[in-house]
């Protein structure tokens, strides 16, 4: 478990853990319920369009972040094609939210991603998750056309970044 401790606010310092782990770990199973339930909500009726691409089985490359003992964030790698890993489940717990763990979370799959070879992170998220299109947009990641089942949707966007 790698420990960090977050500087981006200069008044509130918090310490973490990050574990690295697989699409089985308990903690990431009971935040990604969560993020399911919220985006059941956000994305109404095209829910079940983007759940079809959103299991778990298979994704070996888990991160999920502990404050406290608490597991309150998560995302997950999974091969895209011989050059890039793709973003998946990414998610922070209501409660703490815009204190940079989003952030945190990324950077280490971005980091990990390096590590296993891999030259570009891709995701998609959509266009109503206007937080998560903030994050990407500040971590460096572009805009791309959209890719494979987002073809076509609308309330899709997708983004690429160049791992340095």
């Amino acid at each position: 478990m790698l420990r960090g401790i977050d500087a981006s606010f200069i008044d509130v310092k918090m310490t973490f853990d990050l574990l690295r782990t697989d699409f089985s770990n308990p903690d990431f199973i009971s935040l990604v319920e969560k993020l399911d339930a919220y985006l059941t909500v956000v994305d109404g009726d095209e829910h079940d369009f983007y759940h079809q691409f959103n299991g778990l089985q298979g994704l070996q490359h888990v991160i999920v972040l502990y404050m406290e003992d608490t597991p309150v964030a998560c995302g997950a790698l999974k091969k895209f094609n011989q050059k890039s890993m793709e973003i998946k489940r990414m998610f922070v717990s209501p409660t703490q939210r815009k204190k940079g763990l989003a952030s945190q979370v990324l950077h280490q799959l971005e980091n990990w991603a390096k590590e296993l070879g891999y030259r570009y992170c891709v995701l998609e998220t959509g266009l109503r998750q206007e937080e998560a299109i903030n994050l990407y947009n500040k971590s460096g990641y572009e805009v791309i056309p959209n890719y494979g089942p987002y073809q076509g949707v609308k309330n899709s966007v997708c983004f690429r970044k160049k791992l340095l």
